[in-house]
């Protein structure tokens, strides 16, 4: 796809021919022709219900073709679509639904029902099915205003609202439909929640490309393999834990065959995951990518560059420029840690009523007169690839040395003992921190893995405290969640 420099109002993505597919659903899928039509008069029922331009209105939803629909539809209405992950629970949605000051809620009964008295702020509508207004045309808004809040999954407090404008939307979408490659005749299959950053892009960035997705809503790992199967999909993204769960299953032939592309985000891939993703797909490419939702994504790294860097995330992608810089704001040196940093047109324009965290995270630089300080620290090879080394508020600290928990975890998964794990550090009187080693998998194999670790690591990197667990928590975007496990062990320390 070529790279165009001008901004739309994102619900202008819906670009493929009219009668090719644009949905593909148990309802029997929409082509372009009628998804433009779909969202048309979905935007002409929420413009009905009287809400003032900019209201925020919230769906709370699985992947149904509304949902799909949703972020398009609410902002060609003038209103700022709000989605919830339909995994999150009614104290959760409460809190969105007061921080967003939502004008109405979108979802089912069986969901509403489970809603209490006070979760839904005073006079605001919960609407179980969605209706058919007047369709009103493709949207002229000036690309800079508000279109989406998306709420951060919170690992360490509440939830904080991202605001996206349209034209961080629409950069996101060409971007990545640009450096994946997509066309026509890809079927994308939408397996993260449409509420991730990661999620929607699948939507929006296929569709600019003039493709097809399939939104899929899954419980175990084959039901993933079945919707490739029964889709023809080419493409799959994935986060770490759904790799895992994928490469420990058999793939028949047709699901394998028509897989054209991988793209992982939301965790760095081992180099256990690469080499099982590499030859479980050898004719796919395998895009290795970093982001934040405060600047949608960063970076990603070519396909040729998988089997000898795997540990690396890449390059800038079109429209982001990233920089590692000090804490003066000063360049990093080729080799040495600093920040990510992230400047141009994807930088979200901040949290949603919080000026005292937007302006914690949302800076300037020397060079840019904003940009977004994304909290993890990377470095820059020589090559000019950078690698992640691990976000500041996780870093371990032994006897002085700085640890990142993510070179701890794939030292823990590269002989295969574990196949999961999560490191992280707790106070120690002697060191500092110690480490704590939470593994998934068979405690039988801890005098192997703990000789294998005294062989591969230094002694500071040892882990004082190794436990098992049969499956390790989630967060609602399906990323093992380090902050409630050491939530978890601090609590059972204090009550030891």
């Amino acid at each position: 796809m070529i790279l165009d420099p001008t901004a739309y109002p994102i619900d202008h993505v819906l670009r493929g021919a009219g009668d090719a597919p644009a949905l593909l659903d148990r309802d029997g899928g929409l082509s372009f022709a009628k998804a433009e039509d779909a969202v048309a008069r979905l935007a002409g029922w929420l413009a009905a219900q009287g809400f003032l331009p900019g209201a925020r209105v919230a769906s709370w939803l699985p992947k149904t073709r509304t949902a799909a629909l949703m972020p398009l539809a609410a902002p060609r209405a003038g209103l700022v679509h709000v989605p919830i992950n339909p995994l999150l629970k009614r104290g959760q949605v409460a809190h969105i639904l007061a921080d967003s000051g939502t004008a109405m809620l979108l979802t089912q009964a069986a969901r509403a029902a489970t809603l209490e008295a006070g979760d839904v702020p005073q006079g605001v509508p919960v609407m179980t099915e969605a209706g058919e207004g007047d369709a009103l045309p493709r949207s002229a808004a000036d690309t800079d205003a508000l279109a989406a809040i998306l709420y951060t999954s919170g690992s360490t407090g509440r939830p904080k609202g991202v605001m996206l404008s349209h034209a961080n939307l629409w950069y996101g979408a060409v971007s990545v439909a640009h450096y994946l490659k997509l066309a026509p005749n890809d079927r994308v299959l939408g397996a993260l929640p449409f509420s991730f950053d990661y999620g929607q892009n699948q939507l929006f960035s296929t569709w600019v490309a003039g493709g097809a997705v399939a939104p899929l809503d899954y419980l175990t790992p084959r039901d993933v393999v079945k919707a490739i199967a029964r889709h023809g999909a080419t493409t799959l993204a994935g986060v770490p834990p759904l790799w895992t769960q994928l490469l420990g299953i058999d793939w028949p032939q047709e699901a394998v065959a028509s897989i054209r592309r991988l793209t992982n985000s939301g965790g760095a891939l081992t180099p256990r995951l690469v080499r099982g993703l590499r030859a479980l797909f050898p004719a796919a490419d395998l895009y290795a990518m970093y982001g934040l939702t405060e600047a949608f994504r960063s970076t990603y790294l070519d396909p040729a560059l998988i089997d000898t860097h795997p540990d690396a995330i890449g390059r800038a992608i079109p429209f982001a420029e990233v920089m590692v810089l000090r804490p003066d704001g000063s360049r990093a040196a080729p080799g040495e840690p600093g920040e990510l940093v992230h400047a141009g047109p994807l930088v979200a324009q901040g949290y949603w009523r919080d000026a005292e965290r937007t302006a914690q995270r949302f800076r300037p630089t020397p060079d840019h007169a904003r940009a977004v300080w994304s909290g993890d620290t990377v470095v820059e090879g020589a090559d000019g690839l950078l690698r992640f080394v691990g976000r500041d508020d996780e870093m371990i600290k032994v006897a002085g040395n700085r640890i990142s928990p993510q070179e701890i975890e794939e030292a823990a998964l590269a002989g295969g003992e574990a196949r999961e794990a999560v490191a992280f550090g707790i106070p120690d009187e002697a060191q500092g921190q110690g480490i704590v080693l939470v593994l998934g998998g068979d405690p039988a194999q801890e005098p192997a893995l703990r000789s294998r670790l005294k062989r591969d690591l230094p002694n500071f990197m040892q882990p004082s405290h190794i436990a098992w667990a049969e499956t390790l928590p989630r967060n609602a975007n399906g990323k093992l969640d380090r902050a409630a496990l050491r939530r978890d062990w601090t609590d059972k320390d204090t009550t030891s």
